[in-house]
Order: C-alpha cells, then structure tokens, then sequence
C-alpha cells in the first residue's frame, strides 16, 4: 500500500522542541516534494513547510519562520520537520504529504496538488 506515515508527535511546554518524521511506505521518496501542514480545531488547513525533491530548497510559513526545519535524508526514504521554541499556537494535528514542486522565475514553489498524505501526528503545546 502506497501511504505515508508520520511520527514523533507529542506533548511539549512552550519553549520545548520536537521532531516529526515522515516515512514512506510502498514507494520512495526520491521523486517527490514534501510538504508539512497543519490543522487545529476550528481552524483552517495551513501548510507549514515544503522541500524540493533534491533537498536544495525549502518553503517555511511566516508563522514558523526561524523555529521550524525541514530536512529530508533520501537514503532513508524520510522527511523531517524540526520544531524549535514551541508555542501554544502550534499545537494541532501535522501532517506530511508528497507531490511535485517547481521553479519559477527564481523561486521555488511547494506542489499545489499532493499524491499521497499521511494520517497525522498531534502535537500538542502546552504547559
């Protein structure tokens, strides 16, 4: 089966760190974007972070700008995202999902359609 699993969620005081981690099942990681969202109650899906295929670059949300890394090691057909000084605005459910990011006049986009999704990991932040 062709999915998507993420891991590393958890409850964490503000201030705290997590990382998340996005594992591939039934298919590499290699040729895809990956992008990280997220969704609290009540609110919106919001897409917090996306890197290219080869890692060269990324995309953060403002609201995460200079806490938040995603990486990814192709080797291990995973993807992470890295969560510094962690706020109570951050707590929601994330989640990871592939597709196929661009270029464009110099920028780089994240996909505006994913494949695949995982089913989500909850973070929690709270004191």
């Amino acid at each position: 089966q062709l999915q998507l699993v993420e891991s590393g969620g958890g409850l964490v005081q503000p201030g705290g760190s997590l990382r998340l981690s996005c594992a591939a099942s039934g298919f590499t990681l290699d040729y895809y974007a990956i992008g990280w969202f997220r969704q609290a109650p009540g609110k919106e899906r919001e897409g917090v972070s996306c890197i290219s295929v080869s890692g060269g670059s990324t995309n953060h949300a403002d609201s995460v700008k200079g806490r938040f890394t995603i990486s990814r090691d192709n080797a291990k057909n995973t993807v992470y995202l890295q969560m510094n000084h962690l706020k109570p605005e951050d707590t929601a459910i994330y989640y990871c999902a592939a597709g196929s990011g661009g270029y464009y006049s110099g920028r780089y986009y994240c996909p505006e359609e994913y494949k695949y999704w995982g089913q989500g990991t909850q973070v929690t932040v709270s004191s």
